[in-house]
Order: structure tokens, then C-alpha cells, then sequence
């Protein structure tokens, strides 16, 4: 069995999907580009025809991550819709609206620790998806402040709202998302979180300084890959002791993961020391070319 995560190459925002090994798909984010959209929603359409269920999880309610949520919904259906709790109405567009509505329709609300069927527990017989939250502990003071000052219209972004997310199947591989958070509040609740190791890492807030994870968080991640997002490249971090893949560079990047190994697709070439040659597909039917494996039992 395997399983496929996608991080589209969307501009200044994100967007992903993990097609599981249950037959799920999951959406994280959406950031639909006027001139990207007839491409992503043709590839989602056929993407959802060979799953049962799919799921679309909001980090935050920041335009770069729910841009064109309102096409999304039209075209492809956002059936189960999961967000942090809350309460912010803080701009007002087609989008946003959009948001709103799905917020408040449904009872899925990101916490620490939560546990849903589909998400992670399995149901009628069919195993869970694997996905895991960590944070947010919604009776945390520091994440009640960011929450407050949201719901007061306070001038601030929504980034702190972000959940940490962890995908990772039994003996497979393991990922986190950590949405926009940033380095300021990253170092305010370190030792509240408890953080897994992980394969696969992609830096908050776009691999922006900013949302830069803090040294010690990074020794218990210890991550294999670190996937830096298309902020402007002044602006990024690049984690120099680490290996990392630049979207900037790649564009879109596909992560087929199967028992003990990732293969590596993406649209661009990169600069990579840190794979292997695998016996693979040479290209996707979606364009992204074989780049190398990344073998997850000689790295551990």
C-alpha cells in the first residue's frame, strides 16, 4: 500500500493534498490562483474520482490559504470541513464568506488530541486516515490571547491560530505542517507541545525567517527533508544544516510514500545530494518528474 502527498506550487500561499491509503483524500489549505485554476480543479476532480470520502482542513482564515475556497466548494464539493474554534470575521470578500459559512456548519474543530473517525480512528471497518493534531491545546493561555486578539478585529494575522498537523501511517513515513505559526510564538509554547520525529517537515509560514522553528524543537523533529515554501527568497530561511527542497526552485513537489521509502517528483529541477535512485516511474501523469528516493530505513 502507499500513499501520495502533494504540495502545489500556488505562489505566496499554500495548498495540498494527501490521497490515503484508506481510499481518502484530504485537502490542507487553498490558494487558487486566477491563472492556476482550471489546472488544479481538473486535477482534484480526477483525483477525487478514485477515492470514497475526502476532507478539506483550513489551517487559518489568512486570504494565501483560503483564496478561491468558494470555486473550490462549487466545483469539487467540500463535504467534511475542519477548523480551529472560532469566532473571527475580520475581512469580508467572496472567500471569506465562504469560510465563514463552512466554519460555522460544522462541529469539526482542530484540537489537540482530538480523535474522529475518519480522521484517525477508522469506521465500518475501514482503517483511519492518519492524521494527527497536536496543537492547538485550546486551553493554552498564550493560544487564548492570539485567539482574542482575532476575534477583537485586532490588526493582526492569523497565523498563530495554525494547528500542527501530523500525517503518518503504521511503520511508514511521518509529516508534519505546522501552517503559518511563527518563531516568536513557536519559542513561547515549546514546552508545550510535544513534537514527534519526523521524515518529512514543511517550515511554517511559507520557510519564511519568521516562522523560522526554533533549534530545540528541531533536534526532537529531526527531520530528514525540511520543504521550504515560495515566500520571497529574502525573506526565507533556509536551514542550512538541513536538506531541504525549495519550492521556489521545484515549483510542485509529489511525495509518493510507500513502506520504508519516499519517492521525490517535482516539476523543476533542484540542486539534491540526499537521494537515491529508485527503480520508479520516471514522470506522473501530472508532469512532476522523478528527482530521487529518499529510503527511510538507512536514514534512521
Amino acid at each position: 500500500m502507499s500513499s501520495t502527498i502533494k504540495s502545489f506550487s500556488v505562489g505566496n500561499g499554500d495548498m495540498f493534498y494527501i490521497i490515503h491509503e484508506n481510499k481518502t483524500l484530504t485537502l490542507i489549505d487553498c490558494n487558487i490562483l486566477k491563472e492556476l485554476e482550471k489546472d488544479i480543479l481538473k486535477e482534484i476532480n480526477e483525483v477525487k474520482e478514485d477515492v470514497d470520502f475526502n476532507r478539506f482542513i483550513s489551517t487559518h482564515p489568512d486570504e494565501d490559504h483560503i483564496r478561491g475556497i468558494k470555486l473550490l466548494d462549487e466545483k469539487i464539493g467540500i463535504n467534511n470541513f475542519y477548523s480551529v474554534d472560532n469566532n473571527i470575521k475580520t475581512e469580508d470578500s467572496d472567500d471569506f464568506r465562504k469560510y465563514y459559512e463552512l466554519r460555522d456548519n460544522s462541529d469539526l474543530k482542530l484540537k489537540k488530541d482530538m480523535e474522529n473517525s475518519w480522521l484517525n480512528k477508522g469506521h465500518t471497518g475501514r482503517e483511519g486516515s492518519d492524521i494527527f493534531i497536536l496543537w492547538p491545546d485550546i486551553n493554552n493561555e498564550d493560544y487564548k490571547e492570539e485567539l482574542n486578539k482575532l476575534e477583537k478585529n485586532e490588526k493582526i494575522s492569523g497565523n498563530n491560530i495554525s494547528p500542527i498537523i501530523q500525517y503518518s501511517p503504521k511503520n511508514s513515513v511521518s509529516v508534519l505542517w505546522f501552517g503559518d505559526m511563527e518563531n516568536d510564538f513557536l519559542n513561547k509554547i515549546e514546552k508545550e507541545i510535544e513534537i514527534p520525529e519526523a521524515d518529512i517537515l514543511f517550515a511554517p509560514h511559507h520557510g519564511r525567517d519568521s516562522g523560522k522553528i526554533p533549534e530545540n524543537i528541531l533536534k526532537k523533529i529531526k527531520p530528514k527533508i525540511i520543504i521550504i515554501g515560495e515566500g520571497d527568497p529574502e525573506d526565507l530561511n533556509y536551514y542550512p544544516k538541513h536538506n531541504t527542497i525549495t519550492q521556489n526552485t521545484a515549483k510542485n513537489i509529489v511525495l509518493e510514500c510507500e513502506l520504508g521509502k519516499i519517492h521525490i517528483y517535482t516539476a523543476e529541477k533542484f540542486k539534491c545530494n540526499f537521494l537515491d535512485k529508485d527503480n520508479v516511474t520516471n514522470k506522473l501523469s501530472t508532469g512532476e518528474i522523478y528527482r530521487g528516493t529518499l529510503n527511510l530505513k538507512k536514514n534512521r
